[in-house]
């Protein structure tokens, strides 16, 4: 009988998951709520996004240190040994928001984006759901969240959207970028990403550096 147990990662706010819509955390009491609802249903690791606090704001993200701080404090009140993994994600080279967010809150883990990925999608009537977005993250800005990380004792996680990016974090172990074995969060279901394909997993197990952890999102 195989022993190992599944880790389960509840990303309890969505990306740019629009509240008004879908009843999705914000504030600080709610996100600790939701939180304590996944720990008991068997999440141990809650992945968070912060929000804008202002009304009709709610899906828009928030790199407000203090807020932060008062998130995270509100989730570890609600869920004692709760592990933490934070969005960093930004669009563009400025990336001192995240890295006060991290600074002021020294999560366990921290989303880690390895690599640029045009972010598309299409609606059923051929229009653009959102203007076309780069999501870029070249190796300096890389870089620049590893060495962040590094500083607040957090775990990158390193973010795979595609194959090539998954060939990447190899690159990155291999200049010094990053030292030990990465861990990676192969993610699948972005329109202009990677499928939700299971025929793909073996291949991106063979991609990524042997004896690496990794885990999957849908």
């Amino acid at each position: 009988m195989h022993s190992d147990k599944a880790i389960i990662t509840c990303a309890i706010t969505g990306v740019l998951t629009d509240p008004g819509q879908h009843p999705v955390p914000v504030t600080p009491e709610e996100l600790a709520r939701e939180a304590r609802r996944a720990c008991d249903a068997g999440a141990s690791v809650v992945h968070l996004h912060f929000r804008r606090q202002e009304p009709g704001k709610g899906h828009l993200p928030s790199w407000d240190p203090q807020l932060a701080r008062d998130c995270v404090q509100a989730l570890r009140a609600a869920c004692p040994g709760l592990i933490i993994n934070q969005s960093t994600g930004v669009v563009g080279p400025d990336c001192q928001g995240p890295i006060d967010c991290l600074r002021a809150t020294r999560p366990e883990m921290a989303a880690c984006n390895a690599g640029s990925l045009n972010y598309l999608k299409v609606r059923s009537d051929g229009a653009w759901a959102w203007p076309p977005t780069l999501f870029d993250n070249p190796p300096a800005k890389v870089k620049e969240f590893i060495d962040a990380m590094a500083e607040t004792g957090t775990l990158p996680e390193f973010e795979c959207f595609d194959l090539g990016i998954v060939r990447c974090v190899q690159m990155y172990r291999q200049t010094g970028m990053y030292q030990g074995l990465p861990e990676y969060n192969f993610v699948f279901g972005v329109a202009s990403g990677m499928p939700a394909d299971p025929d793909l997993l073996p291949i991106l197990l063979r991609l990524k550096i042997p004896q690496a952890p990794w885990q999957a999102t849908l």
